[in-house]
């Protein structure tokens, strides 16, 4: 992902998914790097938990949790997860197959393991034999940023010591077609924040994340959760508040939480889908709040707007910026909308951040803004 970064490559491509006809462009994973999961989980199977899976094998985390699991018991760490709609796309497939008489789904359709929301966590839960608290938020595109709130607060109250925490979702046709319904879908790979921006392209992903309570033996410069904060303007069904009030209450109450001027912050990963109206209000709740000052920008243009996964994503790749002194650029993203009044990256630069802030934001104005910085700070 650095190396991407670094380079521009984004993963967007024309879409080709499953039997969808849509004139838009997706950010899919290829269909042989998704294999079944392990054996004794078999019940799980579906493309959603194959990407689940794909993602737990990779940097080391397995071990990593599994070392955990030595240090405080299997009991004393949580799973708190988010996705929108988990695996849905086990669904669509077996109504593909129902009966023709009686129109009931086929009998090795297993709703509870795979489409049922929980069954993400429950998923992660048995691939690591842990028995500690577990939940999956499902609140569209803020659903695997507001799980790190989830977990920092079960890891206060002394509920666990240890939550592994991030996000999955799949493609499936209900929310290609869904947003394409919406008007939503650009033809084009999406530009978030230019002036001719005209839609996001969907994308699937996975992020995990180890969140642990501070102890001794921790690498001095470990990123930290610093802040969370939450807000819930409920202005519109699938409209942000048109001056982002939401989005702003959500990032003071990160500063708030973190305890920190807005002047800290060195660089905001923006939700940034895409489309007219989510730039628009989130570039005026953070020129209100940060003004031009801020170096921000967007990633969806690398990875799609990959739904309740992207709050996990694109925390890792704030958290990736810490560790190896960047900030990321826009994919896509040409002529930027002046109108907006933001420090708005569209290159990737060598410069260092220590403490950076990501939003997350989803319909129904649902909003979660975290702050991340390096712990000896």
């Amino acid at each position: 992902m650095v190396a991407a970064l670094g380079s521009m490559r984004s993963g967007l491509a024309p879409c080709n998914f499953e039997t969808a006809r849509l004139d838009t462009w997706v950010g899919q994973i290829p269909d042989d790097h998704l294999l079944p999961v392990r054996a004794d989980l078999a019940a799980f199977d579906c493309r959603n938990h194959r990407l689940a899976q794909l993602c737990l094998m990779q940097d080391g985390f397995e071990n990593a949790v599994l070392s955990a699991r030595e240090r405080y018991g299997s009991d004393r760490i949580g799973v708190f997860l988010g996705t929108s709609t988990s695996g849905i796309l086990q669904t669509e497939l077996a109504y593909r197959r129902r009966d023709p008489c009686s129109g009931a789904l086929p009998a090795d359709f297993l709703y509870a393991t795979t489409q049922n929301i929980y069954s993400l966590a429950w998923f992660v839960q048995a691939y690591f034999g842990l028995d500690g608290p577990a939940a999956v938020v499902s609140t569209a595109c803020s659903s695997s940023a507001k799980v790190f709130g989830n977990a920092a607060r079960m890891i206060a109250a002394g509920l666990c010591d240890a939550a592994v925490v991030g996000g999955v979702d799949s493609l499936c046709l209900t929310t290609l077609y869904g947003f394409g319904s919406l008007g939503l879908l650009s033809a084009a790979p999406c530009r978030p924040f230019d002036a001719n921006r005209n839609g996001i392209s969907i994308g699937e992903g996975a992020g995990f994340i180890l969140l642990e309570k501070a102890r001794q033996g921790i690498a001095p410069n470990t990123v930290a959760l610093l802040g969370v904060g939450e807000s819930s303007d409920a202005y519109h069904m699938s409209s942000p508040h048109p001056e982002g009030l939401g989005a702003r209450l959500a990032m003071q109450r990160a500063l708030r939480s973190a305890e920190l001027p807005a002047d800290a912050i060195h660089y905001i990963n923006l939700h940034g889908t895409g489309t007219r109206s989510n730039d628009d209000t989130e570039g005026k709740a953070v020129s209100a709040l940060f003004g031009d000052r801020v170096a921000c920008s967007s990633t969806k243009g690398w990875t799609g707007h990959t739904l309740g996964a992207c709050g996990a994503i694109e925390a890792i790749i704030s958290a990736l910026a810490i560790e190896h002194g960047f900030l990321p650029g826009s994919a896509h993203t040409e002529v930027v909308d002046a109108s907006l009044a933001l420090h708005y990256l569209t290159a990737t630069s060598a410069i260092a951040a220590d403490i950076v802030m990501s939003n997350a934001f989803g319909f129904g104005g649902t909003n979660c803004s975290l702050v991340l910085g390096r712990r000896n700070r």
